[in-house]
């Protein structure tokens, strides 16, 4: 005997929404604080005992951070189409 399988309107809109969440703009956010982070590490940009401390501590570990984020949001995208379709399947294409 097969498993359930459903496939309802709220899930086909969720799925969607979630993928304009990540395409439309979180990653696109994710760039623009990796490059002002950058520019305050400038110590040309930027210089003093709280500047040295975002350099050499808070940057690196908030980059890792963001560099994390994106890499899950790239597994997340892909992750994605493969529940969109199976969604598809499941609800008939429609």
């Amino acid at each position: 005997m097969p498993g359930r399988v459903l496939s309802t309107d709220q899930a086909k809109t969720s799925i969607q929404q979630i993928q304009a969440i990540v395409n439309g703009g979180l990653t696109d956010q994710i760039s623009q604080l990796d490059a002002q982070g950058k520019l305050l590490s400038n110590p040309d940009v930027w210089d003093g005992p709280l500047a040295r401390q975002f350099r050499d501590q808070t940057w690196p570990e908030t980059k890792a951070a963001l560099d994390k984020a994106a890499q899950e949001l790239d597994q997340l995208r892909d992750q994605l189409q493969k529940i969109a379709q199976n969604i598809m399947t499941a609800g008939g294409g429609s």
